[in-house]
């Protein structure tokens, strides 16, 4: 809006509204005078430039979106660290201390630390630990953390038998920025659905939720989550939701909400998408790399649909395949093993699936 206001466009206006008898070439004392306050005003007018983008939502970022969501009580949800259970199996009663390390070794190393002290015995011993940051990345599937950091490498070596989850990032200013704008174009009273819906997309990793009130007689209500991926949230993500919102479950109002109030929160029942098709690819191109790029563009695309559009079309999934240079052609797509649409339907969210390409 100030992008006019330059020092040449400053400096003009007050050689103008000087005095015309005196001298205001380059060089002269007064053009001399001038310039510096004109530079520093140029200054400010880029200043002027930052306050309105941080001064609306739509524009604002960082500390200044969080200034503005302070004034409807809202904050940005934290980043949550991944937890889960770590085996370590080593000599029959060594002591693995409460902090002890591991780390996945595929790619960019991320730790864990244990939450308890404990000592091997016979085959081995479980232990609770989380992930030594906190965010998504902690989420890591079984036998991925293979590693002992510390004192005890040589000694005993470790695994996960089963998923690290429940890790989630902070939440990042679109997402704070759709929040907010749900807050105050969708107003709240004492427990209605609106309502039920705020506090739903409150907890760490929930990206969206839809309400059914009444569900299942009088004073009941479901609530049904989507992940920050548009899928189903892990399971540590959907008990801190039911926690927060209705702990017992038996009408206290023990949560957020009301007394006499029963809430079931679930996550969506996802509805795997199957791609097949024969495709024809690039020279040099594989079939590997291919079907990396598909799974990525079909991923993104059904994310766009998640409990907003009910139609997975297969000519949008044609689009996909399209847009990746690599192929040149393709024929026989299928989607879950047939040529139409895939409509979900109620709690259903489509995920992708598998992909099959010859």
């Amino acid at each position: 809006m100030y992008e006019a206001q330059t020092k040449e466009e400053i400096l003009q206006r007050m050689l103008d509204a000087s005095p015309e008898d005196i001298d205001k070439r380059q060089g002269s004392v007064t053009n001399d005078l001038l310039s510096p306050p004109a530079i520093e005003m140029t200054k400010i007018y880029t200043e002027l430039d930052t306050v309105l983008v941080v001064g609306f939502t739509d524009t604002a970022y960082g500390m200044y979106l969080d200034r503005r969501a302070a004034d409807y009580g809202m904050s940005r949800k934290i980043a949550v660290k991944a937890s889960g259970i770590l085996r370590f199996t080593g000599p029959d009663g060594t002591v693995v201390p409460k902090g002890t390390s591991a780390s996945t070794s595929v790619g960019v190393p991320i730790y864990f630390v244990t939450k308890a002290d404990v000592t091997i015995v016979g085959a081995g011993v479980s232990v609770a630990a989380e992930a030594f940051e906190a965010g998504a990345s902690g989420n890591v599937s079984i036998g991925a953390i293979d590693t002992v950091v510390g004192d005890l490498v040589g000694v005993v070596a470790v695994s996960n038998a089963l998923n690290f989850e429940g890790g989630v990032d902070e939440e990042s200013d679109e997402a704070f920025r759709q929040r907010y704008f749900e807050r105050a174009r969708r107003p709240i009273t004492s427990g209605n659905a609106n309502h039920y819906r705020q506090w739903a997309l409150e907890v760490p990793g929930v990206s969206d939720a839809k309400i059914y009130p009444i569900w299942n007689g009088p004073g009941s209500v479901k609530v049904v989550l989507l992940g920050d991926d548009k899928t189903s949230p892990d399971s540590v993500v959907i008990t801190a939701a039911q926690k927060y919102i209705d702990p017992t479950q038996d009408g206290k109002g023990e949560g957020q909400a009301p007394i006499g109030s029963i809430t079931t929160v679930v996550g969506a029942t996802e509805l795997p998408i199957n791609i097949s098709a024969n495709v024809e690819i690039a020279p040099g191109a594989t079939l590997d790399e291919v079907r990396v790029l598909i799974e990525a563009g079909t991923r993104t695309y059904l994310s766009t649909l998640a409990f907003s559009d009910p139609i997975v079309r297969i000519t949008r999934i044609a689009n996909v395949l399209l847009d990746i240079p690599p192929i040149l052609d393709f024929t026989d797509l299928t989607i879950n093993g047939g040529t139409g649409n895939i409509i979900t339907s109620g709690d259903q969210v489509a995920v992708l699936g598998t992909v099959s390409i010859t």
